[in-house]
C-alpha cells in the first residue's frame, strides 16, 4: 500500500510518501516539503501567532493535495516540539483539524527519540549491537540508547538548532560572547543526562540522524546525498571541532555556500554544530555514522508493525 507521513516539525512540514507493506523495506515514492520554521514563529508568550497558524493551515492543505495526487491510502500526521511546546497548542491543533480535517498527533520528546531509535535499529540491524542515537531537530535534541528495538533509555532536551539560533545567536555573524555562552548552556544541559546513559556501558555503534548532522558530515568531507543512501557517511569529532570556530566566524550567506548546506538551514548550522560537538565530547564519541532513516521512517515502521499484527 501507499503510505504518507506528514511531519509538522520545528523547521519544515514534510510529507513523505512510501510504498510499503509489513515485512518489506519502505520505498520512497515522493517527498513534499515546505520551510515553515514554527520554532522561530513563537511570540514572547510562547504561542504560535495568527500568521504562523495561517501558514501552517495553508501548508497542511498543500500537503493533503500532494498526498491525494500521489494516491496515498493512509496518512500518518504528527507534530513535534514546536507545536508540543506552544502555549496555544490546543487552539492550533483545533484549527488545523477544523480547516483541513487533519488530526495531528503530538509526539512527546521521548516518543520522538524512541521512534527514531527504531528506525536506526532497523536500518543497521542487530549486528550493530548496543546503539547510541543522536538526533538534532529544529526544536530539540533526542538521545536514545539500547540493544533492542525499544531503547533502554531515551531523553529529549530543548537544544534544537532553530530554537537556539533564534533565542541565543542574534548576530550575523554572531557575537563571540554569545557563542561562548551558548556553548556553556549546551554542555550544561547535555551533561545532566550523561550519567543516565553511562550506567548501561559503552555503545558498540554511535549513530546520528537529522539534516543538521548530515550537513555537518558533508562539510567535513562525507559523500553527497546524490550518491545515494547506502554510501557510508561518518562525522569525526576532530573534524567537527575544527569546523566550529570557522562556522562561528561566517555569516549566514557564507555558510550557505558550503557544500551540502541549504540556504534555509545555513543560519542554524552553528548552533547545531555546538550541540553536536557538545554531545560527542560529553559522551566520548570520536566518530559516528549518519543514518538516512529517522523519525518519519520510525513512524512508518511502527504503523507497518501494527498492520502486520492484524
Amino acid at each position: 500500500m501507499r503510505l504518507g507521513v506528514l511531519d509538522v516539525g520545528s523547521n519544515t512540514v514534510h510529507l513523505l510518501v512510501v510504498d510499503a507493506h509489513p515485512g518489506a523495506c519502505p520505498l520512497p515514492a515522493h517527498s513534499h516539503k515546505a520551510d515553515l520554521r514554527l520554532a522561530q514563529l513563537l511570540d514572547e508568550d510562547g504561542a504560535i501567532g495568527p500568521d504562523g497558524v495561517d501558514r501552517l493551515v495553508a501548508v497542511v492543505h498543500d500537503a493533503l493535495r500532494a498526498a491525494e495526487d500521489k494516491g496515498v491510502e493512509d496518512l500518518l500526521p504528527f507534530a513535534t516540539s514546536a507545536v508540543r511546546e506552544a502555549t496555544n497548542a490546543d487552539d492550533v491543533l483545533a484549527r488545523v483539524r477544523t480547516e483541513t480535517g487533519v488530526e495531528l498527533t503530538v509526539l512527546t520528546g521521548e516518543e520522538e527519540a524512541r521512534l527514531t531509535f527504531l528506525a536506526v535499529r532497523r536500518w543497521f540491524g542487530w549486528s550493530a549491537g548496543k546503539l547510541l542515537v543522536l538526533d538534532i531537530g529544529g526544536g530539540s535534541l533526542e538521545i536514545a540508547y539500547g540493544i533492542d528495538e525499544e531503547p533502554d533509555t531515551a531523553v529529549s532536551l530543548p537544544l534544537g538548532a532553530g530554537r537556539l539560533t533564534a533565542a541565543r545567536l542574534p548576530g550575523d555573524p554572531p557575537d563571540p560572547d554569545d557563542v561562548r555562552a551558548l556553548r556553556r548552556h549546551v554542555r550544561t544541559e547535555i551533561a545532566r543526562t550523561v550519567g543516565e546513559f553511562s550506567r548501561f556501558g559503552a555503545p558498540d555503534h554511535v549513530v546520528a540522524t537529522s539534516k543538521t548532522f548530515r550537513q555537518l558530515a558533508r562539510i567535513s568531507g562525507a559523500a553527497r546525498s546524490a550518491e545515494g543512501p547506502y554510501v557510508q557517511r561518518e562525522l569525526k569529532r576532530a573534524s567537527l571541532e575544527a569546523w566550529v570556530p570557522r562556522l562561528a566566524a561566517m555569516t549566514t550567506a557564507e555558510r550557505a555556500e558550503l557544500p551540502g548546506v541549504s540556504e534555509g538551514r545555513a543560519n542554524q548550522l552553528l548552533a547545531g554544530a555546538l550541540v553536536a560537538e557538545g554531545a560527542m565530547d560529553l559522551f566520548r564519541v570520536e566518530s559516528l555514522e549518519i543514518c538516512p532513516w529517522a523519525l518519519r521512517e520510525g513512524v512508518i515502521l511502527r504503523r507497518l508493525d501494527h498492520m502486520g499484527q492484524g
